[in-house]
């Protein structure tokens, strides 16, 4: 097995590990219709701002979402060509 296949095949699983949390599959579902800053995220899921950063953290590592700062606020969003390598 190449190098280069190695890394993809670890791209792929800790994508699917993130995928693995109700709360990030959550957060997913909300980020497929609008970029969401934080404080929106936490009202929506009715969860803590700290409880969220961990999981946003974790999504953001594997590629899945991105972040747009804009003044103090950071948005976030889905990073669909990330989805795309995980589909195929």
């Amino acid at each position: 097995m190449t190098a280069s296949k190695t890394v993809i095949y670890d791209t792929i699983a800790e994508g699917f590990h993130a995928l693995s949390d109700p709360i990030r599959i959550q957060v997913l579902e909300l980020l497929r219709s609008q970029e969401l800053r934080v404080c929106e995220i936490c009202q929506y899921l009715e969860i803590t701002q700290s409880k969220l950063s961990f999981h946003l953290k974790t999504l953001k590592e594997v590629g899945l979402v991105r972040t747009r700062h804009e003044g103090r606020g950071i948005y976030y969003s889905l990073n669909l060509p990330q989805f795309i390598v995980l589909e195929q």
